[in-house]
């Protein structure tokens, strides 16, 4: 059987609610196959509106534009310049702004790796075949961010148990769907809620404990920017909390797939670790990093503070 050919072409998507991009263009190439479909995507050859994508699962709302462009190269893995996110780096550690879109460590199904990048790069910088990075804590694939990496095991060590002791600092910046207020966020994760993703349980014998410090900082008329403090580090804890109390990340489709306020397009999930801070584990220096938000970010900020409230509740 000849394999699907798609061609170069923008059409409007004619939906009654959003859906999955991957479902958007099933609907359009009924003869092409999911994976077909799915192949496309990552080939970074598929617009949203007017921001590239490979998410699969991002959604596409009602009305919105989707161009193929054949034409566009494939994106490489990764990122080639990694010194330029590089923050700091010593015999012990190493500090890195990490890009949305690539995992943090390595995984089976993944073309590559934060974690196998800034080791090619390390070894290239060092003019030495260095070890495996140790791995101290993660950011999600689709969160960008400053994190760090142990390089040696007595750092790892040491690094890991600052963070049991909750005496590390992180901030991240979210925005989620409608208006957040302050509050602390406390509730019992597990790994499968009913249906396969992670969630919340309220029997409390069962799950982890988790802690989640949540302060609106820039309320907009579908959205609210948001500051949340980590008190304790659970897998995907941010976007769980906030999905748990109606108001998901905006451009998370995995959490947010369910939310039935107004669709926000975006071309990411919108969560962005800012900062970090920590104990230098051999010198014991306070040592703190920033990182700004990412252009993409910040444009979907300033598109919504152009979104009058009056516009928000006539959708």
């Amino acid at each position: 059987m000849a394999a699907f050919e798609f061609r170069s072409e923008s059409f409007r998507a004619e939906l009654s609610h959003p859906l999955p991009l991957e479902n958007v263009l099933r609907q359009r190439y009924p003869g092409a196959s999911w994976s077909a479909i799915r192949r496309l995507i990552g080939s970074g050859k598929v617009r949203v509106g007017s921001v590239a994508t490979t998410e699969t699962r991002q959604l596409v709302a009602p009305g919105v534009d989707v161009q193929i462009q054949m034409t566009t190269p494939r994106p490489k893995p990764g990122f080639q310049e990694a010194g330029d996110h590089v923050l700091f780096r010593d015999s012990a550690l190493i500090v890195v702004r990490k890009p949305a879109g690539i995992s943090s460590v390595d995984h089976e199904d993944e073309p590559t790796s934060l974690a196998s990048e800034l080791r090619d790069w390390l070894s290239r910088q060092e003019k030495r075949n260095c070890p495996p990075l140790e791995v101290v804590h993660r950011l999600d694939k689709v969160t960008s961010g400053v994190m760090m990496f142990a390089r040696t095991k007595a750092a790892q060590t040491d690094l890991k148990e600052q963070f049991r002791a909750h005496t590390t600092g992180r901030h991240y910046i979210a925005v989620a769907h409608g208006r957040v207020h302050d509050g602390t966020l406390t509730y019992r994760l597990v790994r499968n809620r009913g249906d396969g993703l992670r969630g919340v349980t309220r029997d409390p014998d069962r799950g982890t404990h988790s802690v989640t410090h949540v302060v609106a900082t820039e309320p907009l008329a579908r959205c609210t920017v948001v500051q949340c403090r980590l008190e304790t580090g659970r897998t995907h804890q941010i976007r769980i909390h906030l999905a748990e109390i109606g108001h998901p990340v905006v451009g998370d489709t995995l959490y947010g797939r369910d939310h039935a306020g107004p669709s926000i397009e975006s071309p990411r999930t919108l969560l962005h670790a800012a900062y970090l801070s920590f104990t230098h584990p051999r010198d014991r220096r306070r040592l703190e990093f920033h990182d700004p938000l990412p252009r993409d970010f910040e444009l979907v900020i300033e598109r919504e503070r152009a979104v009058s409230p009056a516009a928000s509740r006539a959708r």
